[in-house]
């Protein structure tokens, strides 16, 4: 069941990727020889880029046993494919936990390319070869030569290298000859070391709340920085805790969450309250210089707005009371549903004189010539019911003799706005609510609604 679960999810994901997304999967040893079957026939084989090998809390306690079934597991996989089997990914550089001091090393290769033999401090190698182009080598020369006329005094080599590769964005090349004639250049200090699939390096279980398998912050925030850029779309379809949300939403980044479970309103909401006040300091805050702002919207997905009755006919869900009719039928014609306490034909509203009206009534002439008195001639009001019967000679949804009415019947308005036979996900999402930011205050909206901060905006609206 578990599988097949996976395999309805990553079609879906598969569909919505971009030509230069990626996927991430994290799973444990129990179903990970299987996940990577489904992920290669669905996501295809070609697309597989890596196995990454992460951490994962043991408990100690085989060693009060003589023998054992097996070993403790103490890593988890994550497995990474592209969209695009051609994708390309940057290269991924991790901070080394003891910094490397600059040092000098050898300018002299011995792979023999003739053109890279010139003359450098009066020496020219008659084999082997200079490790830079002449042109290089020579700004190298000037570059030292600098340092020490002028800056020696005032800060280190290793100082120096960090001050100019902080202005120009990477570090400067120096070289200079030794007292036994030796070429040397300087490899500059490295806080930093190239990555491979064994990321050891990360914490990878959260604290931020008490969810069981929280992940941590430093694993997504390496992933999210990896490959995508500030102003990406990143989808976590396993919700969890909220970190992934949490996470890219501090690295500027716009995201979408889905979760079935109720911790979405136990742990992921005031998660996500807390990130946008400024009122989580852990994870990632400091290391990206996070202070707030930003928003998100909620929503809960409904059930389906049409069924089939036992004749095979559409015909309003029975799980629809009229509260929700009404409100998915506003946003479907795009009005914003504001039911009025006073004048009962008043649902919702598109502009200050447009309105709409839901219900499940038959109506006829009587209802029409009383909805178009109650309107007037100043105002024009979309009526939506299930069935209506307008007098002899007037037909289409805009009668003659009711000039300020709109008639449209359920379900077939409802059908209209359906798009049938996609299966790329390609659908038009249109008339999303949106609920005004209050100045310094936090709104919740459940089921179709705004979470703002102070500053106003939402970072992940696209």
């Amino acid at each position: 069941m578990w599988l097949t679960l996976m395999r309805d999810r990553l079609e879906c994901i598969g569909k919505l990727l971009p030509d230069d997304g990626f996927l991430f999967v994290h799973i444990d040893y129990r179903e990970s020889a299987r996940l990577k079957l489904i992920l290669d026939e669905v996501i295809g084989a070609g697309c597989f880029r890596n196995e990454i090998i992460v951490g994962r809390g043991t408990k100690n306690v085989q060693s009060q046993f003589a023998e054992i079934d097996s070993l403790a597991s103490g890593h988890d996989t994550i497995y990474l494919y592209s969209r695009n089997p051609n994708a390309r990914l940057k290269t991924l550089f991790a901070r080394m936990e003891d910094p490397q001091p600059g040092k000098w090393d050898t300018f002299w290769r011995g792979t023999d390319r003739p053109t890279m033999r010139y003359e450098l401090f009066g020496i020219t190698p008659q084999k082997g070869q200079w490790r830079w182009s002449k042109e290089r080598a020579y700004e190298a020369k000037r570059a030292y030569e600098e340092y020490c006329s002028i800056h020696q005094a005032r800060v280190t080599l290793d100082e120096y290298w960090h001050e100019l590769e902080v202005m120009f964005g990477r570090g400067p090349d120096f070289v200079r000859k030794e007292a036994d004639g030796t070429v040397q250049y300087y490899v500059g200090p490295r806080d930093y070391k190239m990555s491979s699939d064994v990321w050891l390096d990360l914490r990878t279980l959260g604290k931020v709340t008490d969810f069981p398998h929280e992940k941590h912050e430093d694993i997504l925030e390496r992933i999210v920085d990896w490959v995508t850029e500030p102003g990406d779309w990143v989808l976590d379809s396993f919700a969890g805790s909220g970190t992934t949300g949490a996470v890219a939403h501090k690295m500027g980044r716009r995201w979408i969450m889905v979760e079935l479970g109720e911790h979405c309103h136990t742990h992921i909401i005031p998660r996500l309250k807390k990130v946008i006040d400024g009122e989580d300091p852990g994870g990632v805050t400091e290391a990206v210089g996070w202070t707030g702002g930003g928003g998100f919207r909620y929503y809960r997905l409904a059930p389906s707005l049409l069924e089939k009755d036992k004749w095979g006919n559409w015909v309003i869900n029975k799980e629809y009371n009229a509260a929700m009719l009404t409100e998915a039928v506003c946003k479907l014609e795009g009005f914003q549903y504001a039911p009025s306490d006073a004048i009962y034909c008043q649902h919702g509203h598109s502009t200050e004189r447009d309105f709409i009206y839901v219900t499940t009534a038959h109506l006829g002439h009587d209802q029409f010539q009383h909805l178009s008195d109650e309107v007037g001639p100043d105002r024009t009001l979309l009526v939506l019911c299930t069935a209506f019967r307008l007098p002899a000679g007037q037909a289409g949804t805009k009668p003659d003799r009711y000039p300020n009415l709109t008639v449209k019947k359920i379900p077939k308005t409802v059908l209209s706005r359906c798009e049938w036979g996609h299966d790329d996900y390609s659908l038009r999402v249109e008339n999303l609510p949106k609920a005004p930011p209050k100045p310094g205050q936090m709104d919740l909206a459940l089921g179709g609604g705004a979470v703002t901060s102070k500053d106003g905006g939402a970072s992940d609206d696209g």
